[in-house]
């Protein structure tokens, strides 16, 4: 069954680059609503689909556009939505860029789960990969790549290269396969990083 809220459920934090106090409303939705991000400080309103067609810049943070509006910092609201089965939900906020709160998707998985869940009289939908899918973008070590392939469940493993002795000296590598794992106690309170190279940067 598909899944969306018990009741709205509020929140105030910072964007992280833009600095700026933000106010988050969670709204149930009805069936196949998917995720809709609402600008209630725009007039007229405008919404943004969370969906991959959407997605505009990736450098920092994903960022949701439709017709020069821009939603970002969706990433940590969006796993957690992925993680706890929530289908359906608008989200409204009065700014750009949805608040940082403590840098993972934990903050909003507590937030969901404040707000209960409620199933709803309609089925999940899901993708299911049938053949191996690629793409490479870049040459040499710059080359960066991903890849789908069948499987039956959800199993995510990631690599990063980021020739930093902070990132070297640690795991550089990580599997979850969320048949088996608990997303709220294995992947939730992961946190975004940052170097210090780019902090006058964020600060501008």
């Amino acid at each position: 069954k598909q899944r969306t809220l018990q009741t709205i459920t509020r929140a105030v934090g910072v964007g992280l680059h833009s600095g700026q106090r933000v106010e988050i409303t969670l709204r149930p939705a009805a069936p196949d609503t998917g995720i809709v991000f609402r600008r209630v400080d725009l007039d007229p309103v405008v919404e943004l689909p969370a969906s991959a067609m959407g997605v505009g810049d990736t450098r920092m943070a994903s960022v949701l556009e439709k017709e020069g509006v821009r939603v970002s910092t969706v990433e940590h609201l969006l796993s957690a939505c992925a993680g706890l089965g929530i289908d359906n939900l608008i989200v409204e906020l009065n700014a750009e860029e949805i608040p940082i709160m403590d840098g993972s998707a934990a903050s909003f998985v507590f937030l969901l789960q404040q707000a209960g869940y409620a199933e709803q009289d309609a089925a999940k939908k899901f993708i299911r990969v049938l053949k191996p899918v690629e793409v490479r973008e870049g040459t040499g070590a710059q080359e960066k790549w991903a890849r789908l392939e069948p499987w039956d469940g959800f199993r995510l493993k990631f690599f990063i290269e980021f020739n930093h002795p902070a990132v070297d000296g640690s795991g550089q590598t990580a599997e979850v396969d969320l048949g088996l794992e608990s997303y709220i106690q294995e992947i939730a309170r992961a946190r975004t990083f940052g170097f210090t190279r780019d902090v006058e940067m964020m600060r501008a």
